[in-house]
């Protein structure tokens, strides 16, 4: 009975996010039904001393990276940046390669720093136009899109400041640059499979003679090309961010040192604050690194930025708020889940697999499918079973750095079902359907998993890291 407690708990949160109903609001009605069940007495006190408290913890830690992260990525599209770049890559790949075309661009602006929605919301116009000339079914977009932004550079690269990257790195003490020879080989499978399935998918196509399609909702207009910056400008922000936060993931444990405490000046006696440097220089760097990118679009296109900074940065700030608290409501609901003794019968049964990389990676990803969100999953199931993930990798012999690069990438598998807020979004924004376009972005979700257990294989079969 409490396993399927826990189990109702879970399927009604997929249910409720697939129906498009607020997770914010549902993820505390899920959990705390299932406490409800499980012990009425215990209702109040998980919400407040549980749901609550991990919650307002995850805010604490990763807000200002959600909320740097919007803002830069506004700051990219009001300059002209995203559209300057967009436009020398379809100049430098050609625009007979439409599909390569906009991987690669999408690959550039996430891994650069820019928001996933960003880049769904600045890449579709030329993506439109480019399949309409080319003569590819525009059904085709939404799964090439996917491709470049939902997988490789988003957790599967060395350094990438999105989120997915960033939340190992406080369960396993590393940085984002963990694992980097893992992570470049998953990136590479993760790109040859996917444009080969894409390119099967348009050779099949055009064999049916099926063409862009007609009678279609949601099309751009023309894009018009309007004078652009200069593209190495454009791209330098990008360039910075990746940079700079390399440079500041050695720089601060050098300046800080492992801890850090300082007195508060008020007035009385104050207990010293302290902080654990050693849990939060990823964080910091990866902060570090977007105001510098922020800066430094500002030195180059302020007059640009600044004429519509103040309707663009509410859009900004508004939607890194609702990511960041759709993510902590699910962090809270892992949280109160993971207290209740129906969890134990899961954790105990993802337990049998034996291998420790195999057990992160299936309890990752089946997670982040469950709840439809790769951070809100990955959250879920560290938050729960990070020691257990540690120990067990430590007694084999496994560096942290793995586990760091493994749980990031098994992330980003399944957590693409029809759930998803970032499916959703761009289907929306394409004015596609599931059933028209979602077969292709399922097909990305499947080589997005199998990367994973690639990347396994390769470490015990060359033990590159």
């Amino acid at each position: 009975m409490a396993f399927l407690i826990v189990l109702g708990a879970l399927c009604f949160l997929m249910f409720i996010a697939y129906r498009g109903h607020s997770v914010i609001l549902f993820a505390p009605v899920a959990a705390l039904g299932a406490v409800l069940l499980t012990d009425p007495s215990l209702v109040a006190p998980m919400f407040t001393g549980l749901f609550m408290d991990k919650m307002v913890g995850f805010v604490k830690l990763y807000f200002p990276v959600f909320l740097l992260g919007a803002v830069f990525g506004k700051v990219i599209e009001l300059s002209g940046f995203s559209k300057a770049i967009v436009a020398s890559v379809i100049k430098l790949v050609g625009a007979e390669r439409a599909m390569l075309s906009i991987v690669l661009v999408c690959a550039i602006l996430t891994y650069g720093g820019v928001s996933l929605f960003v880049v769904v919301f600045a890449v579709y116009p030329f993506a439109a136009e480019m399949f309409r000339q080319g003569g590819i079914p525009k059904r085709l977009i939404p799964g090439t899109i996917a491709l470049g932004a939902f997988t490789f550079t988003m957790d599967s690269l060395p350094g990438t400041p999105q989120i997915q990257n960033i939340i190992p790195t406080t369960f396993f003490k590393t940085d984002t640059w963990a694992a980097p020879w893992l992570g470049f080989a998953g990136a590479v499978f993760i790109l040859i499979c996917g444009l080969s399935y894409l390119e099967w998918q348009r050779r099949k196509a055009l064999a049916n003679n099926e063409g862009y399609g007609t009678d279609l909702v949601n099309e751009p207009a023309p894009f018009e090309h309007e004078k652009l910056p200069h593209p190495l400008v454009a791209i330098l922000p990008l360039i910075l961010v990746g940079v700079m936060n390399k440079v500041f993931t050695l720089a601060i444990p050098a300046l800080y040192g492992k801890s850090h405490s300082f007195v508060p000046a008020v007035v009385g006696k104050a207990a010293p604050v302290v902080q654990e440097v050693s849990k939060i220089a990823a964080i910091w760097a990866v902060e570090g690194a977007l105001l510098v990118g922020i800066l430094t679009v500002f030195a180059f296109a302020g007059r640009t930025v600044l004429a519509k900074f103040a309707e663009g940065s509410k859009a900004a700030i508004s939607g890194s708020l609702l990511a960041s608290m759709n993510t902590a409501s699910e962090y809270g609901f892992g949280a109160v889940i993971a207290a209740l003794p129906g969890f134990l019968i899961v954790a105990e049964g993802l337990k049998t697999i034996p291998n420790p990389l195999v057990n992160e990676a299936v309890t990752v990803t089946s997670l982040a499918g469950i709840t439809g969100s790769a951070s809100g999953g990955m959250s879920i199931a560290l938050a729960a079973m990070a020691d257990t993930f540690t120990q067990n990798a430590q007694a084999a012999g496994i560096p942290l750095e793995v586990l760091h690069r493994v749980a990031a990438m098994a992330s980003g598998g399944m957590d693409t079902l029809p759930h998803n807020g970032a499916v959703i979004t761009l289907l929306a924004v394409t004015g596609l359907t599931h059933r028209v376009a979602y077969k292709d972005i399922f097909a990305i979700t499947v080589i997005k998993t199998l990367a994973v257990f690639v990347v396994i294989a390769s470490f015990y079969l060359i033990g590159i890291v």
